[in-house]
């Protein structure tokens, strides 16, 4: 049985993104408590809200390190929405250091005639690592949800998995390197197109357990 982690920090939507990955055949757990995360074949951490009260909250109670060590560690990753933007250093949003995974900056949409901000609604991603797993059959340029005004500039580009175009901005989406993916949008907002996702990065979990079980025989 898969069990994941989902990180509660005060700043997520838990128990939606709990569902979703009940219906992929996991076994989430809500929680705060270091040894379940360091233990879990998986992590995720949503996050909804604002940057520096996210940083804030995870250190209030010392989740800042194991979620670096349990990264550090290869063991499956999903960041969702601020979930993503604290793994980099730093955002205009305020003045906290984010956890630093990632070189970049968090940064606010430029204003623009007509362009509404926060970015909130439906939008396509354009698939910049079109063969990663967490994009099976979610078709081309699917449709997902989004509700920010902050999106993620990374130092180096080659860890962005998607973009999307918001007025004449295209900005990074998703990212992935190694053991860690991470999106922009709500998975748990995004219909089928979200659960397919979630299912994607369960199932992932899985094919990784079954692998490190056959080498232990």
């Amino acid at each position: 049985m898969t069990r994941i982690a989902v990180i509660d920090y005060d700043m997520g939507n838990l128990h939606s993104v709990c569902k979703g990955l009940e219906k992929a055949g996991a076994t989430p757990e809500i929680t705060d408590d270091p040894a379940v995360i360091g233990g879990a074949d998986a992590v995720v951490l949503p996050g909804v809200g604002a940057f520096d009260p996210a940083v804030q909250h995870l250190r209030s109670r010392d989740l800042i390190s194991p979620i670096k060590d349990v990264i550090a560690s290869g063991v499956p990753f999903l960041g969702i929405c601020l979930g993503l933007q604290i793994l980099f250093e730093s955002g205009e949003e305020g003045t906290e250091p984010g956890l630093g995974v990632f070189a970049g900056t968090v940064r606010r949409f430029a204003s623009e005639p007509g362009l509404t901000i926060p970015h909130m609604g439906w939008n396509q991603l354009q698939f910049t690592q079109p063969d990663l797993p967490l994009w099976e059959n979610l078709g081309e340029n699917p449709w997902v949800y989004f509700v920010h005004s902050y999106y993620v500039d990374p130092a180096d580009a080659a860890i962005t998995a998607a973009t999307i175009t918001h007025g004449r901005q295209t900005v990074t989406a998703a990212i992935a390197h190694e053991n860690v993916m991470a999106v922009q949008f709500h998975p748990e907002k995004s219909s089928t197109r979200g659960l397919q996702l979630l299912s994607n990065f369960v199932n992932r979990v899985a094919s990784r357990q079954q692998t490190a079980g056959s080498a232990s025989r």
